[in-house]
């Protein structure tokens, strides 16, 4: 199968999911910068679901540009994963509208702990797709990011109850975790480029 029709509709649907996010933004109420002051605690949940689909996008088209193939089973993983990240949008408004309350945190969390086991589903899809002696099955049965997160979401989720910024503050840690792409991926680009 030809893994460029997966890429091209991938990149379509992140570029949707980011349009909607921005449109989602409203302008503030009044004209004074006490008015703007208003919004940022909507504007800093924008940029963290914005810094997610953002390190989604590069995460995945790097581990797509270093697979040499594809399959049916590797295609419903990634709309899976796709379907996930399409919830980010209205998770983020929750979060926006209730003023960071416990359960619109948890169950953003909850979407990105969603978006993080179907990353490692696509992950271990492609991995099997692949000979073992390939670089892309080798880096992928080493892979450990997506397991520390599983745990740090869980923690974050449950923490919402205890007091919901504790779990916004892992959700930024998390994602710091996962800002630079695993550099094995990039050395494995660059070899099939050869």
């Amino acid at each position: 199968m030809n893994k460029a029709r997966l890429e091209a509709f991938s990149d379509g649907v992140f570029a949707i999911i980011i349009t909607i996010m921005v449109l989602g933004l409203n302008a503030p109420d009044g004209t004074t910068l006490y008015a703007l002051g208003t919004r940022i605690p909507m504007f800093l949940t924008y940029v963290l679901s914005f810094v997610y689909v953002a390190i989604f996008w590069i995460n995945h088209h790097l581990l797509i540009s270093a697979t040499s193939r594809v399959n049916t089973a590797i295609l419903w993983a990634n709309i899976n994963l796709l379907f996930w990240i399409s919830l980010v949008p209205f998770f983020t408004a929750w979060v926006d509208e209730h003023h960071a309350a416990a359960v619109p945190v948890a169950a953003y969390g909850v979407i990105f702990l969603m978006c993080v086991a179907s990353y490692w589903l696509l992950e271990q899809l492609l991995g099997r797709a692949h000979d073992r002696t390939t670089p892309i099955a080798r880096i992928l049965a080493q892979e450990r990011r997506a397991r520390i997160s599983t745990v740090a979401f869980v923690v974050a989720i449950l923490m919402a109850a205890v007091h919901p910024f504790i779990s916004l503050a892992i959700y930024i840690v998390i994602a710091g975790f996962w800002l630079v792409p695993d550099r094995r991926l990039i050395r494995a680009i660059s070899d099939l480029e050869k």
